[in-house]
């Protein structure tokens, strides 16, 4: 008998481990456990009644770097070519983001022009903040806060304006809590090695193997700035189901996990509340705080050290509008905390990914809440109605964007716990988590967005280095 191989979680990691587990010379029995009825977790996309797409999570994904290419051959590989929708390199989605500050927009600036020039809401131009960077000393700490590092490297109007609003695009996080380790980790390594992130980023970590297609070509090609499927980013998961059916990995759906043991010959037993699987290895796909919950008492310390690693909520609201048009063109825009502590910012979606406007097309913006407002919302047992999103989120395309017609379309949905958070020492949980793993030989592989990278490309990352490890296929970096 073959080795059996239970992957808990069907959004886009456990999803990704599964396909290259499948995808072995010799590979082993592959069981996917998905506690909901869907699969794809945070990806998801709905067609409104008119045909327009709506991304209910991820709305694009990023073909730059070794890993936006690895999934670009996945997108190839499972014969998706034809549905990819491309922003180029030339296009205004691509060129132009913005950030609402002061009761306005204002584009950040792009190229060594917009370096040199004034650039509100910045008091003066960014070159200054350059040649700070370039002059400050290498910190000395093994770990530091997002808005620490960027204060003392650039300053405190590039800290509290462009990286606060980046981590909560990002991470829907509070900088003066958030890793610059573990969330910008290319950053962290540039100081580290180059004494400078301006350098750093300049001369690069050198390159390694690159993944190949005619996709990739021509996604370099065009300088692509990310793309999306035609029927909406959940084509991948469904594509992937599709493909792992057809290798014969058995796909459970509805089947949450309610807890694991080890057995006396160091195999898993998962119960699945009236049946049992048994494994020779599990790939845990799930939330670090969900999976500590279910390890058995032998497991404690890593319990321990994976039920600190908490996330955060977001309210996603999709807003169509009929005639509706936008004051600037461009991907979207950011919001500071000290502009609005609930909206982390709006994307323009009709700009990247017209295709998808729907007949008659219509404007379609989606507005994304949470921060310290929704915190303080959940803290007190507030009740977090639609109608209380969906108000928000209106008042704001109203505020910042002068879309003051009501939409003809909307679609509210909260995440609740969907993005993790990074904190301070993140990467020391990480380390304990990996000893305790290997001292104990425990036939366990953590993967998902818990632990490195929230991104799409991240979570799929993750999954091949899980299925690399359990496989014996040293993963290339």
């Amino acid at each position: 008998m073959g080795r059996t191989v239970v992957v808990l979680g069907g959004g886009i990691s456990g999803l990704a481990a599964s396909y290259h587990l499948s995808r072995a010379p010799c590979p082993p029995k592959v069981v996917l456990v998905e506690g909901s009825e869907r699969l794809g977790g945070w990806i998801r996309s709905v067609r409104g009644p008119d045909g327009a797409v709506f991304e209910l999570g991820p709305r694009g994904i990023r073909p730059a770097g070794v890993l936006g290419a690895r999934t670009l051959l996945m997108v190839s590989e499972l014969g998706l070519d034809s549905e990819v929708l491309p922003v180029r390199g030339d296009h205004a989605a691509a060129r132009n983001r913005f950030l609402y500050v002061g009761g306005a927009l204002h584009a950040l600036p792009s190229g060594i022009r917009g370096l040199l020039r004034p650039s509100p809401p910045f008091s003066k131009p960014l070159f200054w903040a350059g040649l700070k960077e370039l002059t400050t000393p290498r910190g000395k700490d093994p770990d530091e806060t997002v808005h620490s590092f960027a204060q003392r490297r650039l300053g405190p109007e590039v800290a509290s304006l462009a990286m606060d609003s980046l981590c909560r695009g990002v991470f829907a996080g509070n900088s003066r809590e958030l890793s610059i380790r573990s969330c910008f980790p290319s950053l962290f390594q540039a100081e580290q090695t180059h004494r400078s992130i301006l350098l750093g980023l300049l001369l690069g970590t050198g390159r390694g193997p690159q993944p190949d297609s005619a996709l990739i070509r021509q996604a370099r090609a065009e300088r692509w700035s990310q793309w999306s499927l035609r029927g909406g980013l959940e084509t991948l998961p469904q594509a992937l189901n599709t493909h792992l059916t057809s290798r014969g990995v058995s796909v459970l759906r509805g089947q949450p996990v309610c807890g694991l043991s080890l057995e006396a010959e160091g195999c898993w037993k998962v119960s699945l509340g009236d049946s049992n699987l048994e494994a020779d290895h599990i790939i845990s796909a799930i939330p670090a705080s969900v999976l500590s919950k279910l390890l058995p008492a032998e497991a404690a310390p890593l319990a321990r050290a994976l039920s600190t690693i908490t996330a955060v909520s977001v309210a996603v609201v999709n807003l169509q509008y009929r005639g509706g048009r936008l004051p600037v063109q461009g991907f979207g825009h950011l919001v500071p905390s000290s502009e609005d502590p609930g909206i982390l910012g709006i994307v323009y979606d009709s700009v990247a990914f017209p295709e998808q406007d729907g007949s008659p097309p219509g404007l379609r913006v989606t507005v994304m809440l949470g921060g310290s407002w929704l915190r303080t919302l959940e803290a007190r047992g507030s009740v977090l109605s639609q109608e209380l999103f969906q108000k928000e989120a209106e008042k704001a395309a109203a505020t910042q964007l002068g879309l003051k017609e009501p939409p003809s379309h909307c679609l509210v949905h909260l995440h609740k716990n969907c993005i993790p958070q990074y904190t301070l020492g993140h990467w020391q949980k990480l380390e304990s988590a990996t000893q305790f793993l290997a001292a104990q030989k425990l036939p366990l592989t953590l993967a998902g967005a818990s632990y490195e990278g929230v991104a799409v490309n991240d979570c799929i990352e993750s999954g091949r280095q899980a299925a690399a490890r359990v496989l014996g296929t040293e993963p290339s970096s």
